[in-house]
């Protein structure tokens, strides 16, 4: 029973993978951007653990000093009761002192553990703010470089597209042949009108002649 369940276990082990690997070659920045998200996550862990383990830190600290006060109470009740010979006030004070003290040294020793896991964690937590906001900073480099990678290859695509430099150089050569038609309009009203003006002109000019002659 023991190794179906590893079977499947590694079965869906695999399958995950897989679909990561998948998921991955469609669209890597997507899967950073999952990865970085549970990098967050796990950081706004350490951040959690961080304000406990503080509180906890404020309340070994009251209990330290709480402790620290009794003994002390104690130990001058047991000498004003020893002194003034009540033994069994006496009695009841050195025991409390005792007790006390020995929770002093406890809380102390407790107090200090703590300290020290704080500083750890303290320093976790930094480090981990530091390689996420470096993580933050290489995934813009990498989105920066991806989109000038994707716009290089949509451009050469475009460039070295045999249909679409077929499509450009036809639109190029519709232009000329439709400049071409229009300047062969243009010319064929052009020069025939030109020419019945001149011809008109001439007329004119020989008639005032005509006329100058006679008279």
């Amino acid at each position: 029973m023991a190794n179906l369940f590893t079977r499947i276990k590694d079965m869906i082990e695999a399958d995950l993978h897989q679909a990561m690997d998948q998921k991955e070659k469609q669209n890597p920045i997507a899967l950073l951007n999952q990865y970085l998200r549970q990098s967050e996550q796990e950081t706004e862990k350490v951040r959690k653990l961080l304000e406990r383990q503080y509180t906890l830190k404020d309340e070994f600290t009251r209990e330290l000093k709480f402790a620290k006060e009794m003994a002390n109470k104690r130990q001058n009740q047991a000498e004003i009761a020893q002194n003034a010979g009540e033994m069994t006030l006496y009695e009841f004070a050195a025991s409390e002192h005792v007790q006390y003290a020995e929770r002093t040294s406890r809380l102390e020793n407790s107090l200090q553990m703590v300290q020290s896991q704080l500083n750890e964690l303290e320093k976790k937590y930094e480090e981990m703010k530091h390689k996420l906001k470096d993580m933050h900073i290489r995934r813009m480099e990498l989105m920066g470089r991806e989109n000038v990678t994707r716009a290089n290859h949509r451009m050469n695509q475009v460039l070295d597209s045999n249909q679409f430099s077929d499509r450009a150089f036809s639109k190029f050569q519709e232009i000329e042949n439709y400049l071409d038609r229009l300047e062969h309009q243009v010319n064929s009203s052009y020069y025939p009108s030109t020419i019945d003006a001149k011809i008109a002109q001439l007329e004119k000019e020989m008639k005032v002649e005509q006329t100058h002659s006679i008279s």
